[in-house]
């Protein structure tokens, strides 16, 4: 049977502890036996988990910034729409009138 040990689990992310053979575990030369404290399954889940918030946090303080600069400046918010879409039919608009003006 193969050797087991113990996961530590996120709470935060909600993994559970377990235990899991040793070879589910990574290779980490900075801990004493050499092994990671999570198996890689659980690893991956807390890893996405970690980059989920850091995107949900990024995104949160760009809409922050984005408002307190409008509100500084009087200009509304960006819509989050690439600037200058829509402008391609204006642009043929006026050179339409140019030409027949």
């Amino acid at each position: 049977m193969a050797e087991l040990r113990k996961c530590i689990g996120s709470a935060r992310f909600g993994i559970e502890p377990h235990d899991a053979p040793v070879e589910d575990f990574p290779s980490q030369p900075s801990q004493k036996d050499g092994l990671g404290r999570m198996c890689k399954t659980q690893w991956n889940q807390y890893t996405a988990g970690l980059a989920r918030e850091a995107k949900t946090r990024k995104a949160a303080e760009g809409d922050v910034a984005a408002e307190a600069a409008a509100t500084e400046s009087g200009t509304p918010a960006p819509t989050g729409k690439r600037p200058g879409a829509g402008r391609t039919r204006e642009k043929a608009d006026v050179a339409q009138e140019r030409a027949t003006g």
